[in-house]
């Protein structure tokens, strides 16, 4: 079946001189006039009447409004579960969008069935976007385990049911299902399993021509354009902005040239458009930075990681963006294109004050590159913010050492939260470096710290708060990187 969507006609538009948006909402095709700069929830829901799909937030923190996205990557259609309020409708061109409608049967499936026999359904608001997101941890995890299932769970908040009787349900479904451990065969056991609606076995052959028949997107953005990355604070600073703009909106999520992490040389470079999620799931930077996962976890939760990348957060250019200062710390350099002209430019040359940046209005950032650290060097990402997840930093700060001996060979600083823009300290690096650590060393560099920062007090914190917070998330990276010598001189020589 295909339909055509026409924005109504007592609101004013602007049409993307391509044409019309065209993509398959669950069973059906779908080509429409709405503007691409609004979001998905306001189509599905005011447009196709798919009422399933709730309006909570707006913000990207409840999870009501989860959808499936699902992209054909040339071998499989790779689907994610991301917050709709966020999700501008021209960037579901040529993409498989899944509401709960489009997973229900004439009977429960296993996932449904195992919230309401556990209990884990009240009011039910919640309970759609929950099931899309569980929908999407048994697409895409290696194993189904009850652990791993919860963590899927992080960008959906449930008011009145209580959290024990969901857990139960992802135990029960996660022990009653086993799927093939090939992930080729993955979406063929769930539609066996009737977790998902069989239809789905026929959407990689209409996604493939579906995107066949739009082509490739290269090359720079027309020269006006508003370029949106994965959008997660675009969409929610300047929504409405983005849904009157009268120039064409540039979306990078299908750029493969901007995607992807590979090694170059001594360094390892990462595409502008790759996810947050990409990142914390990459073999290569969990071999070249252990803890990984457990620092990006605390960004944001899986449906903005989902979205979010580096390239969007650096650009956004806040004082206390997580990926910015994590960059940082790893000495890291952006690519910039303008037409034919690119050039290189460090992390730390980047920002040059608040929401200001070294970058030409049609400069598009196409990468960020470090150098891939020492085998023994070691790195740490801290953050405080008032929830441990889906919560923005009252003050961040990462911290890469390689030491020589208790010598400090090399050391990068970073923080956010305590200047106009994310801050590399580099009068704390340059006292630290060279330098034999002790107890009396790390307070000496968390006291120099305090004189190259410029906090404000603000809804996060008062100023005196975000320096006594600095100067802990200081001691916190050597107490993590270098505990044995963290403890020589005694706790009252560092607190």
């Amino acid at each position: 079946m295909s339909i055509t969507r026409s924005f109504p006609k007592n609101r004013a538009f602007h049409m993307e001189p391509g044409g019309p948006i065209r993509f398959i909402l669950n069973r059906e095709d779908i080509s429409t006039s709405w503007p691409p700069g609004s979001v998905v929830l306001d189509f599905l829901r005011r447009e196709c009447r798919l009422t399933g799909t709730k309006e909570g937030c707006r913000e990207g923190d409840c999870g009501a409004c989860m959808i499936l996205l699902g992209r054909w990557d040339g071998q499989r259609v790779r689907y994610r579960g991301v917050n709709s309020c966020l999700l501008p409708l021209g960037d579901v061109a040529g993409a498989h969008v899944v509401t709960i409608e489009g997973l229900n049967g004439q009977e429960l499936n296993p996932i449904q069935k195992a919230m309401v026999e556990e209990g884990a359904v009240q009011c039910g608001f919640c309970t759609p976007g929950m099931i899309i997101s569980l929908t999407g941890f048994f697409l895409n995890a290696p194993r189904l385990d009850a652990q791993d299932a919860v963590a899927a769970l992080d960008g959906n908040i449930c008011r009145c049911t209580g959290y024990p009787s969901i857990k139960r349900a992802l135990e029960r479904v996660c022990r009653e299902c086993v799927p093939p451990a090939e992930m080729e065969e993955r979406v063929a056991w769930l539609a066996a399993s009737r977790v998902v609606p069989d239809y789905f076995l026929e959407i990689p052959a209409r996604l493939e021509r579906l995107q066949g028949e739009a082509g490739a997107v290269r090359g720079p953005a027309p020269p006006g354009s508003r370029i949106v990355s994965g959008g997660t604070d675009l969409m929610l600073q300047k929504g409405e902005e983005i849904l009157n703009h009268r120039e064409d909106l540039f979306f990078l999520s299908t750029r493969e040239d901007l995607r992807g992490i590979r090694l170059e040389g001594n360094c390892c470079r990462i595409g502008a458009a790759t996810t947050v999620e990409e990142m914390r799931k990459s073999d290569i930077l969990r071999n070249i930075l252990p803890g990984i996962d457990a620092h990006l976890r605390l960004f944001g939760s899986t449906p903005i990681r989902e979205r979010a990348t580096p390239g969007g957060n650096i650009v956004n250019a806040s004082p206390i963006g997580d990926l910015a200062v994590f960059f940082l710390a790893l000495d890291a350099a952006v690519g910039l294109r303008n037409g034919d002209r690119r050039r290189e430019l460090p992390l730390k040359d980047f920002f040059k004050g608040y929401k200001e940046l070294d970058k030409a209005p049609n400069e598009l950032v196409e990468w960020v590159r470090f150098p891939v650290p020492a085998k023994n060097a070691l790195f740490n990402f801290e953050k405080v913010s008032r929830r441990t997840h889906l919560d923005i930093a009252s003050v961040n700060s990462a911290m890469l050492l390689e030491l020589q001996g208790d010598v400090i060979r090399k050391v990068h600083l970073s923080a956010g939260g305590v200047a106009p823009v994310p801050l590399y300290l580099s009068g704390t690096v340059e006292f630290l470096r060279g330098k034999s650590l002790d107890a009396r060393v790390m307070g000496d560099a968390a006291a120099a710290a305090q004189s190259e920062i410029s906090p404000i007090s603000d809804t996060r914190g008062s100023a005196d708060y975000k320096r006594l917070l600095l100067r802990q998330l200081v001691f916190a990276h050597f107490i993590t990187l270098v505990p044995h010598l963290a403890a020589t001189g005694g706790p009252d020589e560092i607190f």
